[in-house]
């Protein structure tokens, strides 16, 4: 495979537009349900398979009926599973999404098998063919927070693959440990929070010069409605987003990152493939779930 995506697979129930939670045993009406696979990694792998690049993603989920849907979602959009591991015993990974009308997000989570995720699960030998790998969700992958995993990202990179990486929460207890895979990956991808709470720094800017004093080929701040900032060691570049009406903003990370691993694959150069996730993102915020509006290949502005 072209792209291997490792890390946080989530099965997603979303409902829109949703005001407010029903009081008792009232019933809301809403305009549209959908289920949807999610997730930093599995997200990324079905949003990269539905604008055409051949993609594997590693990752564990629970021997349920969720993780059934979950693999079934992710095969029927093209997406090799067969390196997704099943965890006896063990929920997977779930959330229910009350879309705002504003394309806000609350959510309800239970992360399950994602948890357990360990370098014995992976399939060593497909990381290492992989022209790309990107890790999602590292900051709650717990058991990959491990010499070993990092000594195996050293290895690919030397032999060639490039690595990429994105986080799954802003949770600022998890921040420390994230820092000890910078050294491990060329680009990272936070979210605007995640780069200020993991650096100390005021402004994305600042942020972003700390994150590649790290040693990153890389890196890009995500900032919402105002798209995003790209650094490496020739300078910054703002990408602006692209003016869409949102719909839902689930998954636009995850969107970003895989028009960004596309866009490096392609040979472009970094902002180019910011560009391309800039686009990519912006289909997906005008629908409902992390792979909203994506039916083949996506051109960037």
């Amino acid at each position: 495979m072209s792209v291997v995506t490792l890390g946080v697979h989530i099965v997603d129930v979303l409902a829109r537009p949703v005001e407010s939670i029903p009081e008792g045993q009232d019933t809301h009406l809403v305009e549209q349900i959908r289920i949807t696979a999610a997730g930093a990694a599995a997200g990324t792998a079905v949003d990269l398979a539905k604008i055409g690049v051949p993609v594997a993603s590693l990752g564990a989920v629970g021997d349920d009926d969720l993780g059934d849907v979950l693999i079934m979602i992710m095969k029927r959009h093209g997406v090799d599973v067969s390196g997704v591991v099943r965890k006896p015993g063990e929920q997977t990974a779930a959330s229910i999404l009350p879309i705002r009308p504003d394309g806000g997000r609350p959510s309800f989570h239970v992360p399950g098998a994602n948890l357990g995720l360990s370098l014995t699960d992976l399939d060593q030998e497909r990381i290492a063919g992989a022209e790309i790998v990107h890790l999602g969700g590292m900051d709650v992958t717990w058991g990959l927070h491990d010499p070993a995993f990092f000594a195996l990202l050293d290895k690919i990179r030397e032999n060639g693959t490039v690595v990429t990486m994105d986080l799954l929460s802003n949770m600022s207890d998890l921040m420390p440990a994230v820092r000890t895979f910078l050294p491990h990956i060329d680009y990272f991808l936070p979210n605007e929070e995640q780069a200020l709470m993991l650096t100390g720094a005021d402004t994305p800017e600042a942020a972003a010069e700390a994150l590649l004093a790290e040693g990153l080929k890389g890196a890009l701040v995500t900032l919402g409605g105002e798209g995003s900032l790209v650094a490496t060691a020739s300078g910054h570049t703002r990408v602006p987003a692209l003016d869409v009406p949102v719909v839902d903003t689930t998954g636009c990370g995850d969107a970003y990152c895989a028009g960004f691993v596309a866009g490096l694959l392609g040979g472009r150069d970094v902002a180019g493939a910011a560009r391309l996730g800039t686009a990519v993102a912006a289909r997906v915020a005008g629908g409902l779930g992390s792979d909203a509006g994506l039916d083949g290949p996506v051109e960037a502005p």
